[in-house]
Formats: C-alpha cells, sequence, structure tokens
C-alpha cells in the first residue's frame, strides 16, 4: 500500500505539472493575476479523478455490503434458530457504532500525524474536511471518500469478532468491548500499518487488511471465546447451523463484497484495480476447491458449509497480497489456504480447546496469518509478483519484516483484547445466565424471535 501510495502521488504530480504548463501556454503572462489561495484551489479541482472517485465510492458501497447484509447472514445461519436475532443484532449495531467512532475520532488518530503508533487530533470530528479537500494519501479522490472507504475498513474488523462469541455473551458487553477494542487496538493497528506508523516504515507488505483487519480481529475473538468460556452443551451436544441456506447466501455477498476490499485498496480505477479482482476471484475459487477436496478426503463428501467456509478463507488469505502478487502466485496461495484453514477449524480447534462459535480464529487468523507470511514471497518478481518501489528485494528479509507484523498484531490486539474483556467483567459481566442461554438470546436479550410457527 505504501508503494501504491507514492506511485499515486508522483502520477499527481506530474499530471499537476502538465496542467500548469499547458495553463501558461495558453493565458499571457501580463493577463495572469492569481492568488495563493485561487491556485491552490485550482491545483485541488485539478487533481480530482471522477473514474477513481466513482470507483472508490463503489468500492465503499462493496464493503458495506460485506457487512450488512453479508456477514451478518453468513453467522446468522450458523446460528442455533434461537440466537438468530442476538446476532443480527451484534452485527448491525457494531456496524452502527463503529461507524459513529470512526467519525468521530477514529479517522483522524488512524490518518493524521506522524506519530510511530498513533497519529493526532487534527481531523478529530472531521475537522478542516470540506468537499473540496483531496485526500493527501490518495490525491485523486477527495478525503470524503478516502475516510469513508477506510471507515468501512473498521466497521468489517469489528464485526468478525462477534463470530467467536456468539450464542452466550451480554449484548452491552458486546458494544462496551467493540467501543474500547476499536479505540485501542483497531485504530492504533491502522496508523502502525497504513497511516505512517513503524511497521509501513520499515515494510509490511498489507495490500488490504491481513494484519489490521483478520489477524487483529480474530485474537480479539479467540481471546474473548477463551475468557467468555464455552456454550452450554458445548462438546456435548450438536450444535447445527440452523439455515446454510442462509450462510451460503452470506458468504456469496461476502465474496462479490470483497472485491470492493482487495480491488478498491488500489485507491484507483487502474490497472492495478484490475490485477487485485483477478486475484481475489482466483484464489478464492482455488480454496474453495481445495477445501472441498479436503473434506472429501477427512469426512468422506464436501459440504456446502466447507464450500462456503473454503471461500471465505481464499478472501482472507489473498487480502495482503491482492495488490502485490501476480495471478499464478494467487492461485498457488488459494491452493495452500483451504486445506490449511480447514485445519484450523477442526485439528488446530481441539489443540487449543476453545469454544470459537462460528470459526472466527479458525478461518481468519489462520488465513490472516498464512496471506501476511505467504505475501513475503508472492511479491517476488521472479515469482510473477509486483517486486518492491525500491527494487531491492530480499526475499528472506520480506518474510522477516510479514512476520514481525504478525508478531506485533497478535502481541498489541491480545493485550488490549485481554485488558478490556476483564475490565467489562468486572463491570458488567460478559456471559448471560445459563437460563437466558437456554432460553436463547433472541428472547432473554432482545424480546423478539426470528420465526414464528
Amino acid at each position: 500500500m505504501k508503494n501504491l501510495f507514492s506511485i499515486l502521488l508522483a502520477a499527481t504530480g506530474l499530471g499537476l505539472a502538465g496542467g500548469a504548463f499547458a495553463q501558461d501556454a495558453v493565458a499571457p503572462a501580463a493577463e495572469t493575476t492569481v492568488t495563493v489561495a485561487e491556485t491552490a484551489a485550482a491545483s485541488a479541482v485539478s487533481a480530482l479523478s471522477a473514474g477513481d472517485t466513482a470507483w472508490m465510492l463503489t468500492s465503499t458501497l462493496l464493503v458495506l455490503l460485506m457487512v450488512v447484509p453479508g456477514l451478518a447472514l453468513f453467522y446468522g445461519g450458523l446460528a442455533r434458530t434461537k440466537n438468530m436475532l442476538s446476532v443480527l443484532m451484534q452485527v448491525f449495531m457494531t456496524f452502527s457504532l463503529i461507524t459513529v467512532l470512526w467519525f468521530l475520532y477514529g479517522y483522524s488518530f488512524a490518518f493524521s500525524g506522524e506519530g510511530a503508533i498513533i497519529g493526532n487530533v487534527d481531523k478529530v470530528f472531521m475537522n478542516g474536511i470540506t468537499p473540496d479537500t483531496m485526500s493527501t494519501v490518495l490525491p485523486t479522490i477527495p478525503e470524503y471518500v478516502f475516510s469513508a472507504f477506510q471507515g468501512s475498513f473498521a466497521c468489517i474488523t469489528a464485526v468478525l469478532i462477534v463470530g467467536a462469541f456468539a450464542e452466550r455473551i451480554k449484548f452491552g458487553a458486546v458494544m462496551a468491548f467493540m467501543a474500547i477494542w476499536f479505540t485501542f487496538s483497531y485504530v492504533p493497528m491502522a496508523h502502525i500499518v497504513w497511516g505512517g506508523g513503524f511497521l509501513g516504515e520499515d515494510g509490511a507488505l498489507d495490500f488490504a487488511g491481513g494484519t489490521v483487519v483478520h489477524i487483529n480481529a480474530a485474537i480479539a475473538g479467540l481471546v474473548g471465546a477463551y475468557l467468555i468460556g464455552k456454550r452450554l452443551g458445548y462438546g456435548k451436544e450438536a450444535f447445527m447451523p440452523h439455515s446454510l441456506v442462509l450462510t451460503m447466501v452470506g458468504a456469496s455477498l461476502l465474496w462479490i463484497g470483497w472485491f470492493g476490499f482487495n480491488a478498491g485498496s488500489a485507491g484507483a480505477a487502474n490497472g492495478l484495480a484490475g490485477m487485485a479482482f483477478v486475484n481475489t476471484v482466483v484464489a478464492t475459487a482455488a480454496a474453495t476447491l481445495t477445501w472441498s477436496i479436503g473434506e472429501v478426503f477427512t469426512r468422506g463428501k464436501p459440504s456446502m458449509l466447507g464450500a462456503a467456509s473454503g471461500a471465505v478463507a481464499g478472501l482472507v488469505t489473498i487480502t495482503p497480497a491482492a495488490g502485490f502478487a501476480g495471478p499464478m502466485g494467487s492461485l498457488v496461495m488459494g491452493l495452500i489456504a483451504g486445506p490449511v484453514c480447514l485445519w484450523g477449524v477442526t485439528g488446530l480447534k481441539r489443540m487449543l480447546k476453545v469454544d470459537d462459535a462460528f470459526d472466527a480464529f479458525g478461518v481468519h487468523g489462520v488465513g490472516g496469518i498464512l496471506g501476511a507470511i505467504l505475501t513475503g514471497i508472492a511479491v517476488s518478481p521472479a515469482l510473477g509478483g509486483t517486486g518492491l518501489s525500491s527494487g531491492e528485494y530480499s526475499m528472506l528479509a520480506q518474510l522477516w519484516i510479514q512476520i514481525k507484523s504478525v508478531i506485533v498484531t497478535i502481541v498489541w490486539s491480545g493485550v488490549v483484547s485481554f485488558i478490556a474483556y476483564k475490565l467489562i467483567g468486572m463491570v458488567w459481566g460478559l456471559r448471560v445466565s445459563e437460563d437466558e442461554e437456554r432460553d436463547g438470546l433472541d428472547k432473554s436479550s432482545h424480546g423478539e424471535s426470528a420465526y414464528h410457527y
């Protein structure tokens, strides 16, 4: 992403210079009396690309589609009937909460200032931003558009956590945790990797959120699943998804929306966006196939749940590499992602002895870690990748940078999440009562039912 921003800035500068030269050639010097303010305004207008702006608005809408209804239906279908609405409510309200917090202060601390860990208050409450203000990161689009695009990333990240502790957590605890975790984990990690922080400066490659989004959220979910405890009857009863039809619909919406997630991270309507688009298709399809093949060998037959999970695993794994790998590198990453994430929700889950209700860690954590590390390999020009803007690519050096970014994300999110859960547990409590859990959270927490017969 850092390399992309440099390219865009250089290209914009050439465009502005060319525009100024043409203007000088047409207008006589004696008739040109322009103030500094007018010059700056003219430069801002000339930098605007209608095509880039339209694509980024479309990409933002696609990412929002991933949250509501995409992830809501994916998770909701995996829940038991008595908890369907509670999952939808947690997704819906988390999305709303994070949206408000992002525009109040999240955007400012993530994308303003030059701190190694956190930004500054320059743009708190969207201060100083107008419809004519151009993004300093993506100078061909308005800053409002850039902030909205990045806000959609913050929303999907927080909502992913819901899948780990579903069906037994208090609704108020969810809201409190999301506010704390967003403030002290998501916002700093976004700045550290994308906003000018120390991992970005070190050269960590994360095109669309392998560390900032998937590992960050998965660790928060895993910590929560441990601290909140297992659902009543877990390991003794069969917890079957109540509607795999809804899960499949949700997975399909996630796949479609993910093109905004990955191709939109190109920041412009250009060839890089096209490459990220192709990589997303290829890796996801490959992971769907290999997950299903893995099920044939392990359980004798492929399942719809497995195919949907395989698709999400492919999407997660290619996310950090979407703009760095070539199509064949993406294909290999997808082929690896299927069986590795299948192991993540089966063998690894048993080893961890955790009730990660909808496998948030098994898919997003394992896939995110795998993708972040493999990005350091797939970026190699010898393997069809884009290489580095500096031209000084060393696979071992880049692999170490990628591994370091994974470790930092795991530790940062783990510590913040542990503290947040403990604080909320001491003040309000995390878990509903046993009677409320048996009755289902739809009725006990929200006083309604998803279905009436």
